[in-house]
């Protein structure tokens, strides 16, 4: 949970607190007219792709699921590839993951070991890794598409044979068209000059699905095809139903202070409890 926190009422001690989850980014700016600190949100690519379509497959599966069975598969994919992600990223960054490691599990805010499941999702990223041996450029990065007004996280930016590729993990066993129009999002928030990238519109863009099933190496690399059209269609979609909306925002007091009674024979503030505190005088 990100947080902004802003002065609003110097005299009375109010301050504004902006929560901002993960359908939100935020990032503070400069007024080029009065020069004074300003916050700027956008919505999350992933928040803008769900809006896409979901298309037959989605619903027949859900209809062979239930609602209630969907959802819970879906909020534990999504706690699975949480954590197999921040464990990817450790990887990446040189260090050895172990099993009896533990990792923030988002939605609970507590600290777990990786299951055999998401165990076997680092083994075969890890399988990929090695055999592939991409030259990384940027992982876990944050870009930010200031003419569209979005921002997401970029898995992996690498060099794989001369070729620059941008991709995302996935550890379901299926690619969804939201999928696709996420990764071509993350590649038109990319500009010439990052990551030393000389010609983003060479980048290729590619799904990993990790701890895949369906063949003997566990994983599956697919390059997909920039969609990005289809991706600002999808944005059309969801500022028609989310457009309004902001990040959650209320003003709160800088400090608290009972007002408690005062038993007259002693000159004493009684609290609930009957217990007194002495009143000092001036």
């Amino acid at each position: 949970m990100k947080k902004e926190i802003r002065e609003v009422d110097k005299k009375q001690g109010i301050i504004q607190i902006t929560t901002v989850d993960e359908r939100w980014y935020i990032k503070s700016t400069s007024n080029k007219k009065t020069k004074n600190l300003e916050y700027k949100f956008v919505p999350s690519v992933t928040w803008i792709a769900d809006s896409y379509p979901k298309g037959i497959g989605y619903f027949k599966w859900l209809a062979q699921k239930g609602w209630d069975e969907a959802e819970s598969l879906k909020k534990e994919a999504g706690e699975k590839g949480s954590k197999v992600h921040l464990a990817i990223e450790k990887l990446i960054a040189g260090e050895k993951v172990k099993m009896e490691d533990k990792f923030l599990n988002k939605d609970k805010d507590t600290e777990e070991e990786l299951s055999l499941e998401e165990w076997e999702c680092l083994m075969s990223f890890s399988e990929w890794f090695n055999k592939v041996k991409p030259e990384v450029l940027a992982n876990e990065v944050v870009v930010w598409n200031d003419k569209d007004n979005y921002a997401g996280t970029v898995d992996l930016l690498a060099v794989i044979d001369n070729k620059v590729w941008l991709i995302d993990f996935k550890t379901s066993q299926n690619i969804w068209p939201s999928h696709e129009i996420q990764i071509a999002a993350y590649k038109h928030a990319l500009k010439n000059k990052d990551f030393r990238i000389k010609d983003v519109s060479k980048i290729r863009l590619a799904i990993l699905q990790i701890g895949y099933k369906r063949n003997k190496k566990s994983y599956k690399f697919t390059e997909i095809e920039d969609k990005f059209d289809l991706f600002l269609a999808a944005k059309a979609i969801w500022a028609n139903d989310h457009n309004t909306e902001k990040p959650s925002q209320k003003d709160y007091p800088v400090e608290l202070k009972l007002e408690l009674k005062v038993d007259k024979k002693t000159n004493k503030k009684k609290n609930q409890n009957g217990r007194v505190k002495k009143i000092s005088k001036k």
